[in-house]
């Protein structure tokens, strides 16, 4: 049957969004572990960013293992194991790197509470090996994108709410200060790890396939035509250097816009912005990542034009909701927020006009994230603070349409060439670097041109894929228009 035909899997969907929404909680629970191990083990600036870096490097290496493995064995470890079943290796791995917390508590020992964090990233390492293309999978390959797509709106909904839970469970209050002893760090993890724990178990005897029929088929159809190694697709190398500065440029542009706001005068209070009023500014922008990735999900769910429509206004201002009720919960002013309303306005014209196809998506998005990041650059006060805020917006969904143009047409290499795009997760943390160093010969303001060049690429590899993948039968406005 052709996988045109299929229904998108909601029975198999569901426990797979779950494992999404861990990826971020974590994530941005991280931001909350920075300033209690600072405290709590003494350490500077720079050694408090360890958290991150042990995390992210995590995915690097993960993807390494992965290939190392599959060398060893002469086969691919996921097609060797399953999907099912790498899920739920990857959700136990971690599983083991929460329970690093209690000794590493106990201890005082800021290197095993590193080490849990490698471990528990090790583990969303291989998860998202499994997780990415099996989402593409479970139904057809026209909706693929916009089911990644939404996967990642429930990722952004545990960036959202992650960090104000963690704050509780470890302070008592979403505004606890970070100077309670380091042994209450312990129990939430612990429960994280028995959540992933159990996580496993559901997903190992839930109905989701081992090997997905999209993918069978694309290994059926392989023929003469298949390639003993991913690298060997043009489209995978290129979407490896796009996913590599498209994460950078998502990760970039949030960590160094509190420099930038420490820099401006408050309209309100007459005085520099303080930490305390750039947090939900920070908030805004991890939830426009949610915003636009509701958005951009919605042809997942049906393909009644008319529902189409109604659910592109509704999705974007239902997650601006929940940003305003979590930020409600903290005690933040909300009145500055309203006024971003009018500008979720300008991605739900986007995705409109992107017509649900990735590559026309990925253009028309990486140039309003040029056009963003020159307001930003070209302006100052709030106007730029939202202008860089609006970055999140145009990078909601990017990764899916990168993933999606990047493994299209890889067949039995779709899980290795899976793992290749996972390793390249590391440029949140170079393209970051970069821009702060940038920032000592430039100034803050003007390093936002670093991001420009991101997005530059991330055009070029939208207007060049598509040409790529024709050559190679796959031509997705005929997919969307129902020819296969």
């Amino acid at each position: 049957m052709s996988s045109e035909n299929v229904q998108t899997k909601w029975g198999q969907f569901i426990p797979l969004v779950i494992v999404f929404f861990f990826w971020g909680f974590v994530a941005a629970s991280n931001d909350i572990l920075i300033p209690v191990f600072k405290t709590a083990f003494n350490l500077s600036q720079g050694e408090s960013q360890l958290v991150s870096l042990a995390f992210y490097i995590a995915y690097t290496v993960g993807s390494l293992i992965y290939m190392g493995i599959s060398a060893l064995i002469k086969e691919d470890l996921v097609n060797r194991i399953g999907y099912k079943n790498g899920l739920s290796l990857g959700l136990l791995i971690s599983a083991v790197g929460t329970l690093l917390f209690y000794p590493a508590a106990n201890t005082g020992s800021f290197p095993l509470m590193l080490s849990g964090l490698f471990i528990v990233a090790l583990g969303f390492s291989l998860q998202q090996t499994v997780a990415n293309p099996l989402a593409i999978a479970l139904g057809p390959i026209k909706t693929g994108s916009q089911r990644l797509t939404l996967a990642g709106g429930i990722n952004n909904l545990g960036t959202t709410i992650g960090p104000l839970i963690v704050t509780f469970a470890i302070f008592g209050s979403s505004t606890g200060a970070s100077t309670l002893s380091i042994e209450s760090v312990k129990i939430p993890y612990l429960i994280l790890g028995l959540a992933f724990l159990l996580v496993a178990i559901l997903l190992k005897f839930s109905s989701l396939p081992d090997r997905p029929a999209l993918i069978e088929e694309e290994i059926a159809t392989d023929g003469v035509t298949a390639k003993s190694s991913a690298l060997q697709y043009p489209q995978l190398v290129m979407g490896m250097i796009a996913i590599f500065l498209y994460v950078g440029v998502e990760v970039s542009t949030a960590s160094n816009l509190p420099a930038y706001m420490e820099s401006l005068i408050n309209a309100k209070t007459g005085v520099l912005y303080t930490l305390q009023e750039i947090s939900p500014y920070i908030s805004l922008y991890w939830a426009s990542l949610m915003i636009g990735r509701w958005t951009g999900a919605i042809e997942a769910f049906t393909e009644k034009a008319s529902l189409q429509q109604i659910l592109r206004f509704v999705a974007p201002y239902l997650a601006f909701g929940v940003f305003l009720g979590v930020n409600a919960i903290a005690k933040h002013d909300l009145t500055p927020f309203y006024i971003y309303g009018l500008i979720i306005l300008v991605l739900i014209a986007a995705d409109i006009a992107s017509k649900g196809n990735p590559a026309r998506m990925l253009l028309i998005f990486s140039l309003l994230g040029i056009i963003a990041l020159a307001i930003g650059m070209s302006t100052n006060g709030i106007v730029s603070i939202y202008a860089f805020t609006s970055v999140g917006l145009f990078c909601s969904t990017l990764w899916p349409c990168i993933f999606t143009l990047a493994v299209s047409g890889l067949g039995k290499n779709t899980s290795q060439g899976s793992s290749f795009l996972i390793m390249m997760i590391m440029g949140g943390g170079v393209i970051s670097w970069l821009q702060g160093f940038a920032s000592e010969f430039i100034g803050i303001h003007s390093s936002y041109l670093v991001g420009v060049v991101c997005f530059a690429y991330l055009a070029f590899y939208a207007w060049s894929v598509s040409g790529i993948l024709k050559k190679q039968g796959i031509n997705f406005d005929k997919k969307l228009s129902g020819g296969h």
